[in-house]
This record gives C-alpha cells, structure tokens and sequence, in this order.
C-alpha cells in the first residue's frame, strides 16, 4: 500500500498537541503524535506560501477546503467514503493520529513537457476512526504551489468494499465549469447545471469526466483531475439538486460506452489507498497549464527499470496495403517522423475480427516490418479490445516480429476491472518493450509515469471530427492538464475549421508525446512541397520537450506556448473564431541572437481552411516582443534557433 512516503522529510520531530499549527508546519517540522479530539483543524500550506488545503473535523464530520493568494478555489466540502453496507467513513468519526512533512526535490521523467520535474510540497495526514464501527482510514492532504490534493486510506488489515464517495467539490458563485462527456465538446455551465446524459446501460446523470475545468469571477481557474488511479474506478462528477455551487464525486458503475459488466462496487484488500483527488490552479489561464504537472507528481514512479527503448515521436497512418506501408516509410524518413502505423482493418473488420496475428492479403506485413526497420522507423498496430483475449501471447508475437507499439481502439474505461485490465495492458507491454496508445474513452490518470511506455491515450473529442477552433483553444486548459493528448493533426485538410497555420500550432500547444500527423492523408499529396509551407515546421517539432512556458492564454479563446528542445524554441499560437494579434515577449530567450521562422496566416480567405500560409523570417534576441497576428481560426507557429 502506497500510504509511506518514499522520500524522506527534511526534518522530523515530535509534537504533543492535538493538531499543529499552520505556521509550525511551514517550518518544516515533521511529527507523528496520537490524538483524539471532537474538532479539529490543519492546513498544509505550499512552500511558496501560496495555495493551502485545510482538512477540518466538526461534529465528527470531516471536511476540506482549498484557496490560492487568500482566494477560494473549494469553499468547505465534503470528505468520506461509502462502503456497500451503509456505512458512511466521514460523517462520524474521531482523530486518532496526525503527521506533517514537507518534501523539496526534483526528478526526471523518460519525457515530458520540461527535462527537469520539481516535486515540492507540505502534508497533513490524519487517521481517523468511525466511532458507529471502528473501522479506521485515513485523509492524506497536499498542497502544491501548482495545487491541492488529497486521498483516503483503508487502514484495518481485511477488504472493504467500497460504493461511493461523500467527497464534494463546493465552488464560489460566478463559477463556471467546462463540462464533456465521452467525445462531447466542452459546455461551460454552472456547476449545478450539468446536462443529463447516459443511456440504460451506462451512468446516467447530471455527469462531466475529468479532467474539470472551472473559471472564477475573480480570475482564478483550476482543473479537477485524478491520479494514481488502481484497482479503484473512475471519478466523474455530478451535479448535486438544490446545491448550484457543488459537483459530487460520483464511482463509475458502467464502463464508458456501456458494453461491460456492471460493478456497483469496489473490493479493495486492505490496507489500500484510493486515487488522489486534484485540484490543478492557476492564478492565471496561462498558469494552469504550466501546472500541469502535478498530476505526474502524485502518480507513482516508474515501474520500468530500463526505460532507454521508449522512444517518443512523430506518426504516419498508411493505407491498408503493401505499397502504401512502403510508401508511408519513405515518407516518414524523408519527413523526420519517427513511426507509421496500420490502423483499424489491418487483421479484417475490425469490429468482428477477433484474431489480430494474420493481416490481410493486401498487407505483407514482414516485408514493411524490414523496409521499415532498415530505415530506422517504427511500426505501430491497431488493435480493437476484442481482439485482446491473450495480450501476453499478441504482445510476444508483435515483439518477435519486431513491432514498436500498439494501439488499443474502443478501450472500456469506467469501472474498477476495467482499471486493472488497462493497467495490465500497459505492463504487459512493457514486458515486451512495446509502445502503447489507448483510444476512445480512456481517462489520464498519471500513470505515463509509472508506465511511461503508456506514452499517449485520446479520451477528447478529436480533430479527427474536424471541431471548432473555439474547441481546439479550449483544450490545453481542461483535457490536456490530466495528460498526453492524441489528437492527429490534419494539415492541409478542406475539412477543417481552421487555418493550415492552427493545425500546424497544434505541435507546440498541445502536449502529445505520440503525435499523429497529417491525419486523412496519403504521401502523394505532399510530392509538391512548395504547395505545403508548412513542411519543414512538422519536420523539425519535436514531440518531448526540455523545458516549456504557456505565455498567454484564455480559455476557449487564445493560447500561446514556447517549448524547447535543446537550444531551439518552438512556439505556438492558436485563437478561435476571432481574429486576434498578441503581443509575446521573447525574454524567455538565452543570450544572443536567433533566426525567427514565423509560419503565420496569410490574408484570410473564403474559409479558414483557404487562408495561405505565409513564411518569413527575422532575427530577434530576448528584448523582442512578437506580434503574433492570427486570422479568424487560425494560428502561429514559430521556429526560435540561435543564429
């Protein structure tokens, strides 16, 4: 049970109050004392000293708050568990013990947004008995500068079978929250307002998924996410009738679309740990997304001893034949992407097929395996979950045949088997070196970290849909804050909503360490280069970062983000529906001069998708600010190298 923290606090000592105070905690000072007390409070406070998660016992019913710079993120909510026999943990218990500590290191992930990884915060943990049962558990509560967290632990030696949470999320008035469901498009709504959806065979409700985004009246935003979700179920939320400001935790019962068993509860071998409940926070909507990294910091680490063989990059989809995997080699080696990959009908229909070992007639599978590998290329295969029967046999098989990866189509997240079953999956994978994709309705839950194999999952309305600009700006603060975003980019495509200039800016905005591009597409169409200025910029982007900073941004509106690889910057603007020029300083910049290739919107044309990309360059140095200027739906993108 991950209920110890691994690292050690900086300093330890013992305390013989009830509860510590917040200001002793800042200090650093870490303890462990019994207690047993009617009311009781305790803050963990961010070692900046910005954002403060307070747990609080009144009456013997627990309770927990959240603000950033004196703001209110949560206003006081509801904490607890619900076990299958009516027993609610939280509504009546006693404090029997307190620790405190704080953590300030640093790690290193296999990818990422940035190279270096900061991990720093303070904890409160409480144990607590409910005094109708005797059973113990425990709250565990974080605070972060990028956020707030917090957790239960089953703490007897047994099982508990687990049916719901008491945990509320209880927002100030004016907040808005941007609720989707499945591969619906994001609706900001009141919290108390979420619409109705489920059928008779799924969770049926005033539900949204997370990731959760909410904006405040006075500024502020935060995302609610998950992390370190095993052998436990999905959280949605739900609104609450007669309570606008609050959402309720609410245990999938259902997997997503609705086509596995029912699990109305959770058997847990005890002592256990649920997932972490976050709260990412922005004092700025440019802020949040730098914060997104606290959903990795919660998740356990890697469980991969070797991790050198895991190799981020970028993706060609060929057609299903012989020629068209050739042809989508070639086009990788010459295009600088890294893999291609056979999709959906490569082993027969793939909603009836359920042997994914033979491909089709069409497709002589090892000798693109050999071109390919002789090229330095990667194969990924599609594979739908009814072809998954025996993954430890079909992954063997793909490692011998020398595949890279696969992709998992019409994954059943929801419930506690399915969290396991894709856990599994992942470290099955990784026994045979293999990449893994999950598709459709699949939730982050930070395990990219501990799996890092995992190295991208969909789980949003993609671009395959051809969605709204006005989606597309609104990603980066709410889906992509729980993690990597496969969203296969389609440049050059008369069925998008946006300017060629917006796509190709997808590749610096989003975080997507697996990036599909030129989605819908065959190589043929780009033999004439000069018709596609925007070649070189898909080329050169890498798809994992050193270091990365959102410089601007509104939800549903703007995003601007610069990330770097080595010493070239790689910076991305996208706006919605509104023609829109941001003024960017460069002070993110080293010393020196760079050469600014700017691919940026022509003048606008008949649709977004008819706007010409215009090509220039310039030199600027850190004192430069760039005007970014963007046509209705469009975008920048902006290659910063040192001269």
């Amino acid at each position: 049970m991950p209920v110890p923290d691994r690292r050690e606090p900086s300093r330890r000592g013992l305390l013989k109050g009830v509860a510590a105070t917040a200001a002793a905690a800042a200090l650093g000072v870490a303890g462990t004392h019994p207690a047993e007390a009617a009311d009781a409070s305790v803050t963990a406070t961010s070692l900046d000293g910005t954002t403060t998660i307070t747990m609080s016992l009144t009456g013997g019913a627990l309770t927990w708050s959240a603000r950033r710079d004196g703001r209110t993120v949560v206003a006081p909510s509801a904490l607890g568990l619900r076990l299958s026999d009516g027993t609610s943990l939280g509504t009546d218990v006693v404090l029997t013990n307190y620790q405190h500590w704080h953590v300030d290191t640093t790690w290193n992930p296999v990818y990422g947004r940035n190279a270096t990884v900061s991990d720093t915060y303070q904890e409160m943990r409480w144990n607590l008995r409910d005094t109708r049962t005797s059973i113990n558990f425990g709250v565990q509560i974080r605070a972060y500068a990028s956020g707030v967290a917090f957790r239960y632990v089953l703490l007897d030696q047994g099982s508990a079978a687990v049916a719901g949470e008491l945990t509320t999320f209880v927002f100030p008035d004016g907040t808005l929250v941007y609720s989707a469901r499945d591969e619906d498009a994001y609706n900001p709504v009141a919290p108390g307002s979420l619409p109705s959806t489920g059928t008779s065979s799924t969770d049926t409700g005033p539900l949204t998924d997370l990731p959760l985004t909410a904006t405040y009246a006075d500024g502020l935003i935060a995302c609610v996410c998950e992390s370190a979700r095993a052998n436990y179920p999905r959280m949605m939320l739900s609104s609450v009738s007669g309570q606008p400001n609050t959402l309720a935790a609410y245990l999938m019962r259902h997997t997503a679309r609705g086509s596995g068993p029912v699990q109305t509860t959770s058997t847990l071998t005890t002592p256990s740990a649920t997932p972490w409940r976050a709260v990412v926070i922005g004092a700025t909507h440019a802020e949040l997304v730098d914060n997104a990294e606290l959903v990795l910091n919660l998740a356990p680490p890697s469980a991969l001893s070797d991790t050198s063989w895991i190799k981020p990059g970028k993706v060609f989809r060929c057609n299903l034949t012989t020629a068209d995997g050739l042809a989508g080699v070639d086009f990788a080696a010459a295009r600088g992407l890294q893999y291609i990959e056979y999709d959906a009908g490569w082993y027969g229909p793939e909603g009836s097929t359920t042997d994914a070992t033979r491909p089709i007639t069409a497709i002589d599978l090892p000798t693109v395996l050999s071109y390919a590998a002789g090229k330095g290329i990667g194969v990924f295969l599609y594979v739908n979950r009814i072809a998954l029967s025996n993954p430890d046999s079909l992954f063997a098989l793909y490692r011998s045949w020398g595949v890279a990866g696969v992709k998992l189509g019409f994954i059943n997240d929801g419930t506690q088997a399915m969290t396991n079953q894709i856990v599994a999956w992942a470290r099955t994978a990784a026994t045979y070196k293999l990449l893994i994709d999950m598709h459709d309705d699949v939730r982050p839950f930070g395990y990219e970290r501990t799996y890092p194999n995992w190295i991208s999952l969909e789980g949003v309305r993609g671009n395959e849909h051809f969605p709204t600009a006005g989606h597309n700006v609104t990603l980066p603060f709410a889906r992509n804050i729980g993690g990597p975003m496969d969203y296969t980019i389609c440049y050059g495509q008369s069925r998008d909503l946006t300017t060629n200039a917006h796509q190709m800016a997808m590749a610096a905005v989003y975080y997507q360490p697996l990036n599909f591009l030129y989605w819908y597409d065959a190589p043929s169409k780009y033999s004439t280069t000069a018709n596609w200025p925007g070649l070189p910029w898909f080329d050169a982007v890498p798809t994992t970062w050193d270091e990365s900073r959102t410089l601007a941004g509104s939800i549903g509106e703007y995003i601007a983000v610069a990330r770097r690889s080595g010493a070239t910057w790689y910076l991305g603007a996208m706006t919605d529906e509104s023609a829109r020029t941001l003024s960017v300083p460069l002070s993110f910049l080293g010393g020196g001069t760079y050469t600014a290739t700017v691919y940026a919107d022509g003048t606008p044309g008949t649709s977004p998708y008819r706007t010409p990309v215009v090509v220039s360059t310039r030199t600027v140095t850190s004192a430069t600010v760039l005007s970014v200027a963007m046509a209705p739906a469009g975008g920048q993108a902006v290659i910063l190298k040192p001269s």
